[in-house]
């Protein structure tokens, strides 16, 4: 699956996050070291969902925009 991510340079490197998956940041030294960077963290943070909802009842809720 694909994902967009958002990578900004800073004084310090690039910052990475997903924003389809809130808290989903990482960073590196260089602009390719934080896209595998941030692929890794997407990979963790999908597996830490499924490991928390899978024995739990999920719901949706509407909320107004």
């Amino acid at each position: 699956m694909r994902y967009s991510v958002v990578i900004n340079k800073s004084e310090y490197g690039y910052d990475a996050h997903c924003p389809m998956l809130p808290g989903c940041h990482s960073q590196g030294d260089t602009l390719e070291k934080a896209i595998e960077n941030i692929k890794d963290a997407i990979t963790t943070y999908l597996q830490m969902i499924a490991e928390e909802t899978k024995d739990a009842t999920v719901y949706e809720v509407e909320v107004p925009a």
